[in-house]
């Protein structure tokens, strides 16, 4: 019985830091991304954030989000994109309801932006065929 609980305590470990540890983003070949990590991309597209912060995430008047995912959690960046930084430039968006429902997968594409596995450019579904140069 004492086996039992080991293993089934090994096996919940492993499980919640596998859970952890996992990006929130599923992309192929660089631009075919999942669907919420799609949705966050036409976010960030009409809301115009590469204005501030450059078609890149590279950071123009506003900081380079590809080195500010690095740092940041993804609850910092929630609360972030509710209370914004007024006395930077940076608008809240708790009153947008594009946000409200695309927060984590604009998350989502600005980590796999950061993490380098998201090219810069227009991102298609996973499933979708993509001409191969």
């Amino acid at each position: 019985m004492m086996k039992r609980v080991r293993v089934v305590l090994v096996a919940m470990t492993l499980a919640s830091s596998v859970a952890i540890s996992a990006e929130p983003y599923t992309v192929k070949n660089g631009n075919q991304v999942d669907g919420q990590t799609l949705q966050g991309w036409k976010t960030w597209r009409a809301l115009a954030c590469e204005r501030c912060h450059g078609a890149e995430q590279e950071g123009l008047v506003g900081p380079p989000l590809v080195e500010s995912l690095k740092k940041i959690s993804k609850d910092e960046f929630h609360e972030l994109m509710m209370k914004g930084r007024p006395e930077k430039g940076m608008p809240n968006f708790e009153a947008s309801d594009m946000v409200q429902k695309n927060w984590e997968g604009l998350y989502a594409y600005l980590k796999g932006r950061s993490d380098g596995k998201i090219v810069a450019g227009r991102l298609v579904p996973l499933d979708q065929k993509v001409a191969q140069p």
